[in-house]
């Protein structure tokens, strides 16, 4: 048994501290907030989608964002630009070329496929309840987004991912609810994905991590790790030593591992979301669709519609971009009009979602004896946590991580 240190308590460090102690270490888990998932997973968008995961390094990407920057209406936004920012941008565009690309669409893939797997065991075993709801729709406004959906199809059936290619008809069949003035060409459905609220399972996990003799230590700020004691794990008034440290602090693993000689080009991309109650649930969606152009995913969770979009690279989610909310809600108002209460309290809510060029996470041990990652999962964090974890907690074990993750590691940093 080993004495594990993990940093963060959002949804990556609940599931990766869940899965050391099933192996029977001694987990003390620290986070700066005074709850868990209080920053990234407090209120995302809340789609599991493992059939839909995909890296954002496509070859011409590039070109269309920057095209896009100039409509009124871009999924991507720039909140101010220094030398970081640029020098992530400048990485990520490096990235952007068909054989990393299809490698890491590869690798992304199999670990959201093996992550929902471990979450489907971890459900039945302790028989949760988190809003779960299945299926998930992208909606094609024209026929020529429809076109550019056929590679992707290719991909899918390639993978043997469930996903359907409908008619609008076909849509409407699927979610009734939707707005029959809004210019529809059709969608791809995928059977197998859907909504779940990922802060309630990470408050449900929470309570199984206590049960397992879990220690946590909120309000709790660690400082960065020192190359002469690297797992001694130091906060504003206390020490403590461990055998082995997991990072799993999201846009603050930079800072703590930057003494290490450990340099991670992470980066914060601010995603938005508003979560309001449903007004009339004939109006509202069945599950969870996403706008194909707009990328702007509009859910139903228990008794809330929850509509999330914009990467904003740069700024601060402390001051949103003008215009952000306004964007959604025209969004959901394009789609399921009169769905949602809007008038009365909204959760209008921005959060950090820690990327990396690639857009893939790191998983697994670093040059520095004792210190692992999982960090830099991006706007997937949700979906991959689960997979992430386990993998992380079997090679701290000594043990096979359960599925490939060549490509994943710190190396490829190298």
């Amino acid at each position: 048994m080993k004495k594990i240190a993990v940093i963060g308590a959002g949804i990556i460090g609940i599931t990766t501290a869940y899965e050391l102690a099933l192996k029977g270490h001694e987990i003390t888990i620290f986070d700066q907030n005074s709850a868990c998932a209080e920053e990234a997973s407090f209120a995302n968008g809340s789609i599991f989608a493992p059939s839909f995961v995909s890296p954002w390094i496509a070859p011409g990407l590039p070109k269309y964002l920057f095209k896009q920057l100039f409509t009124e209406h871009s999924p991507v936004r720039f909140g101010g630009l220094g030398r970081k920012e640029l020098a992530w941008i400048a990485k990520w565009r490096a990235a952007c070329k068909m054989d990393s690309y299809l490698s890491h669409r590869s690798q992304l893939h199999n670990l959201a496929s093996f992550s929902s797997e471990v979450l489907k065991e971890i459900t039945r075993k302790l028989n949760l309840d988190y809003e779960r709801t299945q299926g998930f729709m992208v909606l094609f406004r024209t026929a020529e987004e429809r076109k550019n959906s056929q590679p992707s199809l290719q991909f899918y059936k390639e993978m043997g991912i469930q996903c359907s290619e409908m008619s609008p008809l076909e849509v409407r069949a699927k979610e009734p609810a939707l707005k029959t003035e809004t210019p529809l060409a059709g969608g791809l459905y995928f059977a197998e994905d859907g909504v779940a609220n990922c802060r309630q399972f990470a408050l449900l996990l929470k309570e199984e991590c206590e049960r397992l003799g879990v220690v946590f230590k909120f309000n709790s700020k660690v400082t960065p790790l020192t190359s002469s004691q690297p797992t001694l794990i130091k906060t504003q008034d206390q020490s403590f030593k461990f055998d082995d440290v997991v990072i799993c602090s999201g846009i603050q693993s930079a800072e703590l591992l930057s003494p290490l000689n450990i340099h991670i080009p992470i980066l914060p991309i601010y995603g938005y979301t508003l979560s309001a109650s449903i007004r009339e649930h004939i109006d509202a969606p069945l599950s969870a669709v996403m706008d194909d152009r707009y990328k702007v995913t509009i859910s139903k969770m228990g008794q809330r519609i929850r509509v999330s979009g914009i990467s904003q690279i740069g700024g601060s989610n402390k001051t949103p971009i003008k215009g952000a909310y306004k964007f959604l809600y025209k969004t959901l108002n394009d789609w399921f009009p009169g769905s949602a209460r809007t008038s009365e309290r909204v959760q209008e809510w921005c959060g950090a979602r820690a990327s990396l060029p690639e857009g893939v996470p790191l998983i697994g041990s670093t040059k520095v004896p004792g210190i692992w990652l999982n960090v830099g999962h991006g706007a997937s964090g949700w979906t991959l946590s689960c997979g992430a974890a386990k993998a992380v907690a079997h090679l701290i074990n000594d043990e096979l991580p359960g599925i490939n993750i060549v490509g994943l590691g710190v190396s490829r940093l190298e």
